[in-house]
């Protein structure tokens, strides 16, 4: 986890450490939104049967699809974050082979 002083400081990143967090967090908010789409879908059965289920099929393809494109964007963020530590590494051993010659 990070430190209240890496907040002040750019030495290290702390979107790698707290992803996961915010991630999670779009996660309950998109089931608590799909759960809403279900209870209004629920409500206008009601109304119109055919659509009240089109609209329950709507929310549950919702959230889904959802929860996929969260995980797939967390993934993209902490990609380009390893990528930038693999490069550093590479760099790092560039440098190792220029002092050995």
């Amino acid at each position: 986890m990070f430190q209240f002083k890496d907040l002040f400081q750019w030495d290290r990143f702390i979107t790698p450490s707290i992803i996961k967090s915010f991630y999670w967090l779009v996660i309950v908010l998109i089931v608590l939104s799909g759960l809403s789409g279900v209870l209004s879908a629920l409500a206008a059965m009601a109304i119109s049967p055919f659509g009240g289920f089109l609209l329950l099929l709507a929310s549950l393809a919702a959230i889904v699809v959802g929860i996929i494109f969260s995980r797939i964007g967390a993934e993209l963020i902490l990609i380009v974050f390893r990528i930038n530590e693999h490069l550093g590494a590479i760099r790092d051993q560039g440098r190792e082979r220029e002092r050995q010659y």
